[in-house]
């Protein structure tokens, strides 16, 4: 197959793991343009990665050549911007989360259905391989009926990470702890589990952060299959810990954390994948990782372009985490439980 033309549009903080990604799969990619408003942002971008510079939206999109669009910027521009790229008739890779409210998301993703043009949305944790195998062992039924299935995601964000413009506001990030950080670890868990039903929740924005949005929450869970469990995020636990999946089932259980997996059978028997040295971002620095399911997941959609088939995380895989973190905001402002919309 010809190597595929992409735009990168937005050369923010989200910027640096694809573009080390697109440089992995340079074989098979040709990035021609990399687009931001800003100046500044160009020149410091120039200066790490070999890709051309475009300072116009409008001549990106004019480019017949193109074949997608990666969309990097803040997520209340999403679906602008996913509008435009569709009428000019490109294929976009977007950064998570879809928008600023599930309302929006769900226009983009049928905007993007409607125009004929495939969706990829960066949720890239489905890619390491402890997620993958616990799947599949669930899939062919090793576990037997799931009966429980919890997540846990103790991170850390200091307070000058809040301090930046938007940062933590619901105009421009939608969200906090749920959307614009614990979405990769929910989306994981859904992916491995099932959709969830119904959550029961309390959130709370804590004394450590000064910010609009919440940064802790704590919540119990029913899944559509008859499962229980309880999800607990928060960017308020010093320094930032691996993030943690519980699935206990008739046959087994198995906890995956950051990227291992252990699972120990009823019978004695046990499977470990071991921790590959690629989580991070827990702490400080969200940044803090390398680029490989960023890569897994990019070759993924070109897959899909070649192969002219879905992603495998697609819009309609991405709004179903939106659906549950409007339950659980939803369940810690009335107080009361909250149905999952489309369970």
């Amino acid at each position: 197959m010809p190597r595929r033309r992409v735009a990168i549009i937005g050369l923010g903080m989200a910027v640096t793991p694809h573009a080390k990604s697109l440089m992995d799969l340079a074989e098979r990619v040709e990035v021609v343009h990399a687009f931001a408003p800003s100046q500044a942002r160009r020149k410091a971008f120039a200066e790490r990665f070999p890709f051309p510079l475009s300072d116009s939206l409008d001549t990106v999109l004019a480019d017949d050549s193109l074949d997608a669009v990666f969309i990097l910027t803040p997520p209340n521009t999403h679906l602008e911007l996913a509008r435009r790229a569709v009428e000019a008739g490109k294929h976009i890779l977007l950064e998570k989360p879809l928008e600023v409210t599930t309302e929006r998301s769900v226009e983009l993703v049928e905007t993007c259905r409607t125009a004929g043009r495939k969706l990829a949305v960066m949720l890239q944790h489905r890619f390491r391989p402890a997620g993958m195998r616990l799947r599949e062992l669930i899939a062919r039924g090793e576990l037997g009926r799931l009966i429980g299935a919890s997540a846990g995601m103790r991170l850390w964000r200091p307070q000058v990470y809040y301090d930046q413009p938007g940062r933590g506001t619901k105009a421009r990030d939608g969200g906090g702890v749920l959307l614009t950080q614990g979405i990769h670890t929910l989306d994981l868990l859904l992916s491995i589990a099932d959709e969830a039903e119904e959550v029961s929740s309390y959130v709370t924005t804590t004394p450590v952060h000064r910010m609009e949005t919440e940064d802790f929450v704590a919540a119990a869970v029913k899944f559509r299959n008859g499962a229980l469990g309880t999800i607990e995020a928060t960017t308020a636990a010093y320094p930032g810990f691996p993030e943690r999946i519980e699935i206990v089932g008739e046959k087994a259980t198995a906890t995956i954390l950051g990227t291992a997996l252990s699972a120990q059978w009823h019978d004695g028997r046990r499977e470990d994948v071991r921790a590959d040295q690629t989580a991070g971002g827990t702490g400080a620095d969200p940044m803090d990782f390398p680029p490989d399911y960023h890569r897994a997941l990019i070759a993924d959609f070109l897959d899909a372009l070649d192969d002219d088939r879905e992603p495998a995380v697609n819009g309609e895989e991405a709004l179903t985490v939106h659906f549950l973190i409007d339950a659980l905001l939803e369940s810690g402002a009335t107080g009361r439980p909250s149905p999952v919309r489309g369970a």
